[in-house]
């Protein structure tokens, strides 16, 4: 992009929706709750024919340096400093608030430029208020709704000089499309087993939010990153626990925006806390990933606090493979966010786990297989009669999936397909990866008339 926006203000007066209208897409949660943005958001923000990389951040709010609300300043200052202009968003039908006057201060001593942004002002009501705004010296407030798309047209005509002329910005960027695809990753698993400090030090950067406290993270973060040159774009999300557990409307918006990460994407690291190995959480997690068919690591973080290494990895292997046998063979690495250990070998693991995603096998190779497989071990009778398996081929990768042609496929027992499953995966190289297998009626399809 030619120029980046950063979007600031207090809790509560509207950024993240102004930051969805503007990136055309919900991306950051919303919620009446003050407060539910923590991590910086970025996106591709349009109006009309300019676009703009944009920045979504927290509340501004006074705090101590040491606590999580002064961690969050710290992430919103940070943000100042990567834009190239920052809206400072007012809620117009609340009027200038002390808040308000504070943090205008602070922007003029920074000497970014600023553009007030006077948001929910689509009543007359609200219109009074926003006269009011001129107080705060930072030139004529642009009166807009987010929600209901009014007043972009006067925000437009205050970034436009900010646009680097005859640019075509929806082509350039790092966050624009490039012809080398990243690779969609997301990491998961339960609140407080280390995620974001794994992100962080994956990135190099303290670039999510981390600390003590279980749960910091509620929206799925994207961030676009490179691995020995390889295009990752790396989403971080929010802990994911039993449903049972979810009482608060925003907790269960965060699990759905884990969710939506997962299905989203090609890998996800599933992390786990090494001192707790694979609770019952983590399986359901694995389970979930498993279910959208999705590429998957294992990574047993917080390995530095391990004593007994050896026998906590073959602890974790016997449980992985007893209580997730559509996923065995699935890779699983210890790791350590906070010192660095093991994410050579992470980063391997997950390149190995999505070429094994991406794996086609011939179809001449698939018969052959089928051929001994019923030699071995044939299907079961149905009616008296010996059900015959005639032909199988790949209809699809991301994940592998087959159609295998029997004659009465409606009589295959579920034990039997789960058998051809597993010995899919041991005989044909494909460790750790969901695979569908779908019954089909009728002759080999592609013999001739």
């Amino acid at each position: 992009m030619s120029f980046t926006v950063a979007i600031l203000g207090r809790p509560n007066v509207g950024k993240s929706t102004l930051f969805n209208r503007l990136v055309g897409r919900q991306l950051a949660l919303v919620d009446d709750l003050p407060g539910v943005t923590r991590d910086r958001r970025e996106g591709i923000g349009h109006i009309a024919d300019i676009a703009f990389r944009l920045i979504d951040t927290a509340g501004l709010e006074e705090a101590p340096p040491e606590t999580l609300t002064g961690r969050i300043r710290a992430q919103t200052e940070r943000s100042l400093d990567l834009a190239d202009v920052a809206l400072l968003v007012i809620d117009a039908r609340e009027g200038v608030t002390p808040d308000d006057r504070h943090f205008a201060r602070w922007l003029r001593r920074t000497g970014k430029p600023v553009i007030l942004v006077a948001n929910k002002a689509e009543g007359r009501a609200a219109q009074g208020e926003v006269g009011e705004a001129h107080g705060l010296g930072l030139g004529e407030p642009v009166a807009i709704s987010a929600r209901h798309g009014e007043g972009l047209g006067d925000l437009y005509e205050r970034l436009l000089p900010f646009a680097s002329p005859g640019e075509d910005d929806a082509a350039t960027g790092p966050l624009a499309d490039q012809s080398d695809k990243p690779l969609q990753l997301a990491i998961v698993g339960r609140p407080n087993v280390g995620k974001s400090t794994l992100v962080n030090r994956l990135l190099g950067v303290d670039r999510v939010l981390t600390g003590p406290e279980p749960g910091i993270t509620r929206d799925a973060i994207a961030v676009e990153w490179a691995w020995r040159g390889r295009a990752i774009r790396l989403v971080d999300t929010a802990g994911m626990r039993r449903r049972s557990r979810i009482d608060a409307r925003l907790e269960r918006l965060s699990v759905a925006d884990a969710r939506r990460a997962v299905r989203f994407a090609e890998a996800v690291i599933l992390v786990s806390d090494a001192l707790l190995p694979l609770e019952r959480q983590d399986l359901t997690i694995a389970n979930l990933v498993a279910e959208e068919g999705r590429a998957i690591v294992v990574a047993a973080n917080k390995w530095d606090l391990v004593s007994k290494s050896r026998a906590v990895m073959a602890q974790l292997r016997e449980r992985l493979d007893e209580a997730l046998p559509q996923l065995r063979g699935v890779a699983l690495v210890a790791v350590s966010g906070l010192t660095g250990h093991g994410l050579d070998a992470l980063m391997k693991a997950v390149f190995a786990a999505d070429a094994v995603w991406n794996r086609r096998v011939p179809t001449a190779a698939l018969n052959r297989w089928l051929a001994r497989i019923q030699e071995h071990h044939p299907p079961p009778l149905a009616g008296g009669r010996r059900l015959r398996l005639r032909y199988i081929t790949q209809v699809n990768t991301r994940p592998p999936s087959f159609a295998l042609f029997a004659s009465q496929p409606g009589e295959l027992p579920e034990s039997y397909r789960r058998y051809l499953v597993n010995a899919l995966r041991e005989d044909l190289a494909l460790p750790g990866t969901p695979i569908r297998l779908m019954l089909r009626k009728g002759n080999n399809p592609y013999a001739p008339g």
